[in-house]
């Protein structure tokens, strides 16, 4: 399948800054079943736009806006080709936990084991795990399917219930959240199986008969990736309780979403700022990338600061 994303994202200043730095992960990744045809990006003010691959290969964009403005528009274009995922089978061997064990020995897998910074253990958390009986039996592709629908099964899918920067606590508390808290809550389980695991930031293509197909139209998606022996890195989507597969377009992954948010990135000047981001995915047979969007019908809600320092965080999205 080819996909055509296109992906918005601006920020409104009430005053004129003087600067902006930022950090963009936005590119789809080239590997597997997934090859990125091509990728345009653009900015207004316009700038110069420099790249580099990060630790994980995540392609990273990164400028700086020296001069006086008031707004600042991310435009991405992308056309991508998804295959479908390789067979899977029902389960594995009973050696399965075993020869996980031996591939996770070294240390080559301790930052997808260990705890991260929205992926941390609480009280609350560990009476969840208990409440669902998640432990380790049968083989690790089992268990990773009894997680994942076991999730899918206790969490209501509601936005506007957890903010980009909720810990797991607030969605278990409230048994609510978007695919960010999904993924959080997930990735914390599996870890505790000691199966190493990886937030996937991308996007979701959903068609518009598929009430199962959760994830907010103009945001991007999140889900998870687990390592099994003799199969590597598999996508397990909780939010909708599938596996990821040929409508799952790959953009970055890390630990969780503290590693690979779209935009990261900080402004100089006394202002308060509004953020409002719009994402289409299409078949490529859909209209062409010149379709005009209208960024006025996604504005993102955000608290409003009146800040005081010279330099102020860029606000993020929360991936929906």
């Amino acid at each position: 399948m080819y996909y055509t994303v296109q992906h918005i994202t601006k920020f409104r200043y009430s005053a004129p800054i003087t600067e902006s730095i930022m950090e963009v992960r936005i590119q789809p990744r080239s590997e597997g079943q997934q090859h990125c045809l091509d990728f345009r990006l653009t900015t207004s003010p316009r700038t110069q736009i420099l790249t580099y691959r990060d630790d994980l290969s995540n392609r990273v964009h990164h400028f700086d806006i020296p001069n006086s403005h008031s707004h600042l528009t991310i435009t991405a274009e992308a056309i991508v080709e998804v295959l479908p995922p390789l067979p899977l089978p029902d389960e594995l061997s009973a050696s399965a936990w075993e020869e996980l064990d031996a591939l996770t020995a070294n240390d080559e897998y301790w930052d997808m084991l260990k705890p991260s910074h929205f992926t941390q253990p609480s009280e609350i958390f560990y009476a969840f795990m208990r409440e669902l009986d998640i432990q380790r039996r049968h083989d690790p592709l089992s268990a990773l399917h009894e997680i994942n629908h076991k999730l899918y099964a206790s969490i209501e899918y509601a936005k506007k219930n957890t903010r980009v920067d909720s810990p797991i606590d607030d969605a278990l508390r409230i048994r609510r959240g978007v695919c960010q808290d999904f993924a959080h809550i997930m990735i914390t389980m599996v870890r505790s199986l000691q199966i190493p695991c990886r937030y996937v930031s991308g996007y979701l293509f959903a068609r518009g008969n598929d009430p199962r197909a959760q994830s907010s139209a103009g945001a991007t998606h999140a889900w998870v990736e687990a390592l099994l022996p003799g199969l590597g890195w598999v996508g397990f989507d909780p939010t909708n309780d599938t596996l990821a597969g040929e409508r799952h377009i790959r953009i970055a992954v890390g630990r969780d979403y503290s590693d690979v948010p779209p935009t990261h990135g900080i402004f100089r000047g006394k202002a308060d700022s509004d953020l409002s981001v719009s994402v289409r995915v299409f078949p490529t047979e859909a209209p062409p990338l010149s379709a005009e969007l209208s960024l006025e019908a996604d504005w993102i809600p955000v608290m409003h600061t009146a800040y005081e320092p010279e330099e102020n965080i860029h606000l993020q999205p929360q991936q929906q």
